[in-house]
């Protein structure tokens, strides 16, 4: 019984070797194509030269001027666990990845707050691996050079509102005519959603 159970054991773990393998062959040719997308990114514009230049917009809010209850409600709504991982959570991926399977379709992303100011300041928004792998380099740039607070500071500049809205003041002033410090919880949660798919979910949409 023990000799059954210990070549069981081997079998099972020469499988996942062979799996871990195959993958990573699968794999390879895909992260090369991404880290050469993520060098000529940054070539054109260094990380520093990208976050330098979006300091420089006029409209540009600092963290601490934006309205803490929406900050809250935005992580809640993006990156639960953004305070807990270093650029990419696994466990959002693969909850992601799980509900896609389920759903037979493309239903949730588990980008990390970090990966979607990425591609924000980089690339496309095409669903491509080469992409994902090349966020994630520029996404170690972002974690090593930013604290927290300026990465979510930043996001929060640059994030996508709808209706030419970029950034959460901008959007602030075009659909409620304040600015991003006054934001009240409803305010919040229409704004957080809005993310979700900017040009459907606005409150301007909410509001017909």
């Amino acid at each position: 019984m023990k000799k059954k159970k210990k070549r069981l054991r081997r079998i099972i773990l020469s499988i996942i070797i062979l799996i871990i393998t195959v993958c990573g062959v699968l794999a390879a040719p895909i992260i090369k194509r991404g880290y050469v997308m993520y060098e000529e990114a940054v070539a054109a514009k260094s990380v520093d030269e990208a976050i330098a230049e979006m300091r420089d917009k006029d409209d540009y809010i600092k963290y601490e001027d934006i309205s803490p209850t929406y900050i809250n409600i935005m992580l809640k709504s993006e990156d639960r666990r953004f305070y807990y991982h270093y650029g990419f959570d696994p466990i959002a991926t693969v909850r992601a990845m799980c509900n896609n399977i389920i759903a037979g379709r493309y239903v949730q992303g588990g980008s990390t707050l970090t990966q979607q100011l990425a591609k924000n300041m980089y690339f496309s928004f095409e669903k491509r691996m080469e992409r994902k792998i090349a966020e994630l380099f520029v996404v170690v740039q972002l974690e090593n050079k930013l604290t927290k607070k300026e990465i979510i500071e930043l996001y929060c500049n640059m994030a996508y509102f709808g209706q030419g809205c970029y950034g959460i003041e901008e959007a602030s002033e075009h659909y409620y005519g304040i600015s991003a410090s006054t934001l009240n919880k409803e305010q919040s949660e229409a704004l957080a959603w809005t993310l979700k798919s900017p040009e459907n979910y606005n409150p301007n949409v909410y509001s017909k």
